[in-house]
C-alpha cells in the first residue's frame, strides 16, 4: 500500500482483545512494507558499520605504503557511500509510508466503526477521548508499528559487527561481544517504570482533552451562566497535572538517555584501553586499533533504535489499548440482518411501548421523560442502544434488515443534530430519494435568515448554497443550526421521519410556521415528532401519551388537554392541584391568536 492508494478498500478487522495484540495485527497486515523497510534499513546500517573497517583497511595501507590496497580501500568507500545515500533515502519513504498508512488504517477502523454504533458510542466512551484517540493516538500507533522494522535492522546489524569484530581481531571483538549486550539490555530495568510514568502522562492528558472538548462545545452556555472562569480554572488545573505527569515521565526518559550515552562510552574506553595495550605488546597494528574503536564508535548510531523502539512502545501502548477498547465495541443489534435489502412501508409500531403509527400520518409523541424520548427515537430507528422486542415496520422487525435498510427506512433526528463544516450545498448533499429540493425544504424549514446570515458571513459567495459553514455551525445561533438541520433531514425524504423536538430552540412564531410547512412538504409520508409544543401538537393528525414507558393516551391534542391530566401536566406544566379550565381557554385562545397573527402575515 502506498500513501497515494489511501484510502483502504477495506481496512480489515482487526484484533483488538488488547492493546499489543491490535498492534501486532497491525504490523502484520502492513507485512510488505515492514519487509521492504527492513532490507533498505540493512543496507543503510550495513553499509554505515563498514565504514570503519574500510577506514581501517586505509590507514593500515598508507603504513604499508600499499597504493593498491588504499585505491581498493577508496573504491569500498565509495561503494558504502553509495549504500548509505540510498538507503537512507528509501529507508526513509519506506518508514513514513509505513507510519502513514498505519495510522490511516486506524482512522479508517475508528470512522468505520463510529458509524456502525451510531449514536451509541458517545454514550459509552466520551467524545473527548474519541477525539484524542483518532489525532493523537493514531499518531503514536503509527511510530511504533513504523519503528518495529528500523529496529529489527538496527538489532541485526549489531549482531553482524559483534560477529564480524570477533572474526577479524578476537583479542578485541570478545570485549566488544560482550559488552554489547550490557549496552543493549541495560535499559530494560528501568522501562516499567518509565512506561508507568507515560501512562499516567496519558491518562491525565486525555482528561485534559475531554475537559477541553466539553467546555469548548458548552462555551455558549457557560458564557451565558458566567461559568467561564469556573471551566478555566478547571482546565488549568488538569494542564498542570498533564505538564507534572509529562516531567516526571521526561526524568525517567533522560535518564534512558543518559544511560545509552554512558554505557557505550564506557565501552568504548574499554575498548581502547584494551587495543592500546595489544598495539604495544605488537599483537595488533595500527589499522586493526582503528577499525575496532571505529566500529563501537559507529554502533552507537544502531544502538539508538533501541532507545527508541523503548520509547515508541511505551507510547504507543496506552494509545493501542484505547483504540483497541473503542474497536473492540459491539452493537447491541446485528447490523447485517436476517432478511433481505428492502425498504418496507406501513404502519411503524413498537411492541415494547405499545406504539403505533399510522402509515402517512403526521404523530406527535409527548414523553415526560427527555431520556426516555431519545431511547425511544432511537428504537423506532432500528438502532436502539440495548437489545430488545424490534420495531416493525409494515409487519418487518427493522432488526432483521441490514442496518443499510434500516437507516434508510426510518431516518431519526436527535436533539443536537451536528453540522459539518463546509459549503451549505455540500451540508445538504445527502443521500435522497429525489422528492424533495432544498429550496423546499430550506422554506418549510424557515431558513430564510440563516441563508441571510451565511451570505452576510461569506461575501465572495453570490449564491447562498455556496456560503461556507463554520465548524459544527457555531457561528449561527441554536435555533439557526436546528432549522438548518431541519431542512437536511426533510431533503432525505425517508418513508419514516423521526424527530426528537425539533423546534426546542426557535421562538413560537417560526415554530407555528414550521409547523405548517413541515405538515405540508410531509403530506402522505410517516412523520414522528417526539416534542411537547402545543403549537406542533395541535397541528398533528394524532397525539400519543407516552408515560413510564408505556402509551397510555392517545388523541387530538385538544382533547387530550381536556380529559388526561397526566398529558396536561407535560404540556402546561401544570401541577395536579392547580386547576385547568381556565388556562385550556387560555391556551386554546393563544393557539387561535398566533393562527391569525400568521395568517395576516
Amino acid at each position: 500500500m502506498q500513501i497515494q492508494d489511501l484510502p483502504y478498500p477495506d481496512p480489515g478487522v482487526p484484533d483488538a482483545r488488547s492493546g499489543p495484540r491490535f498492534l501486532w495485527w497491525l504490523w502484520r497486515n502492513q507485512l510488505g512494507g515492514q519487509l521492504k523497510s527492513l532490507a533498505w534499513g540493512l543496507l543503510h546500517f550495513v553499509s554505515v558499520a563498514a565504514l570503519p573497517f574500510c577506514v581501517g583497511l586505509a590507514v593500515q595501507a598508507a603504513v604499508d605504503r600499499s597504493g593498491t590496497r588504499l585505491a581498493l580501500t577508496g573504491g569500498l568507500l565509495a561503494l558504502c557511500g553509495a549504500g548509505l545515500a540510498v538507503g537512507d533515502t528509501f529507508l526513509h519513504r519506506a518508514a513514513v509510508t509505513n507510519w502513514i498508512t498505519a495510522a490511516a488504517r486506524v482512522q479508517q477502523l475508528l470512522a468505520r466503526k463510529a458509524a456502525h454504533l451510531g449514536s451509541a458510542l458517545t454514550r459509552r466512551v466520551a467524545a473527548g477521548e474519541v477525539v484524542s484517540v483518532s489525532t493523537g493516538d493514531v499518531e503514536k500507533i503509527g511510530w511504533f508499528v513504523e519503528a518495529v522494522s528500523r529496529f529489527t535492522a538496527a538489532a541485526v546489524t549489531v549482531v553482524i559487527v559483534g560477529v564480524t569484530l570477533v572474526v577479524y581481531e578476537p583479542a578485541l571483538g570478545v570485549v566488544v561481544a560482550v559488552g554489547l549486550p550490557v549496552v543493549a539490555l541495560a535499559v530494560l530495568p528501568l522501562l516499567p517504570r518509565a512506561t508507568r510514568r507515560a501512562d499516567v502522562q496519558r491518562e491525565k492528558a486525555g482528561r485534559a482533552t475531554e475537559l477541553a472538548s466539553d467546555t469548548v462545545a458548552g462555551l455558549r452556555v457557560l458564557r451565558g451562566i458566567g461559568g467561564e472562569e469556573l471551566f478555566l480554572d478547571r482546565y488549568r488545573r488538569a494542564s498542570q497535572e498533564v505538564r507534572h505527569a509529562a516531567v516526571r515521565s521526561a526524568r525517567m526518559w533522560s535518564l534512558i538517555s543518559a544511560v545509552q550515552v554512558l554505557l557505550p562510552g564506557l565501552l568504548l574506553i574499554a575498548v581502547v584501553w584494551r587495543g592500546i595495550d595489544l598495539a604495544r605488546e605488537g599483537r595488533i597494528g595500527v589499522g586493526e586499533l582503528v577499525t575496532v574503536y571505529s566500529a563501537v564508535m559507529i554502533l552507537n548510531y544502531p544502538l539508538r533504535h533501541f532507545e527508541e523502539i523503548a520509547m515508541a512502545y511505551s507510547f504507543s501502548r496506552p494509545s493501542a489499548k484505547r483504540a483497541a477498547r473503542v474497536l473492540a465495541l459491539e452493537r447491541s443489534t446485528a447490523t447485517d440482518g436476517t432478511r433481505a435489502a428492502e425498504v418496507p412501508g406501513g404502519d411503524l409500531h413498537d411492541p415494547v411501548t405499545g406504539l403505533l403509527v399510522p402509515a402517512g400520518r403526521f404523530t406527535a409523541v409527548v414523553c415526560g421523560d427527555p431520556d426516555a424520548s431519545g431511547r425511544l427515537a432511537e428504537r423506532l430507528g432500528g438502532h436502539p442502544s440495548e437489545p430488545d422486542r424490534s420495531v416493525l415496520l409494515g409487519g418487518v422487525p427493522l432488526d432483521e434488515l441490514p442496518l443499510d435498510s434500516a437507516r434508510t427506512a426510518v431516518l431519526v433526528q436527535d436533539k443536537d443534530p451536528v453540522l459539518l463544516s463546509g459549503t451549505l450545498r455540500e451540508l445538504l448533499d445527502v443521500p435522497a430519494s429525489g422528492a424533495v429540493r432544498a429550496a423546499d425544504a430550506l422554506t418549510a424549514a424557515q431558513c430564510e435568515d440563516v441563508l441571510d446570515a451565511l451570505t452576510q458571513g461569506s461575501p465572495v459567495a453570490a449564491d447562498p448554497m455556496d456560503a461556507r459553514i463554520t465548524e459544527r455551525g457555531r457561528s449561527l445561533s441554536g435555533g439557526q443550526r436546528q432549522r438548518l438541520a431541519l431542512a437536511r433531514s426533510l431533503i432525505t425524504d425517508p418513508e419514516v421521519l423521526v424527530l426528537d423536538e425539533p423546534t426546542s430552540a426557535v421562538d413560537s412564531h417560526t415554530e407555528a410556521r414550521i409547523a405548517d410547512g413541515l405538515r405540508r412538504l410531509r403530506s402522505g409520508r410517516t412523520t414522528v415528532v417526539f416534542t411537547s409544543s402545543p403549537l406542533l401538537l395541535d397541528r398533528a393528525d394524532q397525539v400519543v401519551l407516552v408515560h413510564e414507558g408505556r402509551v397510555v393516551a392517545v388523541g387530538p391534542h385538544r382533547e387530550l388537554i381536556d380529559v388526561e391530566p397526566r398529558y396536561r401536566a407535560v404540556v402546561t406544566r401544570e401541577t395536579d392541584e392547580e386547576p385547568a379550565a381556565g388556562d385550556d381557554g387560555l391556551l386554546l385562545d393563544a393557539l387561535q391568536e398566533l393562527e391569525e397573527i400568521e395568517e395576516s402575515a
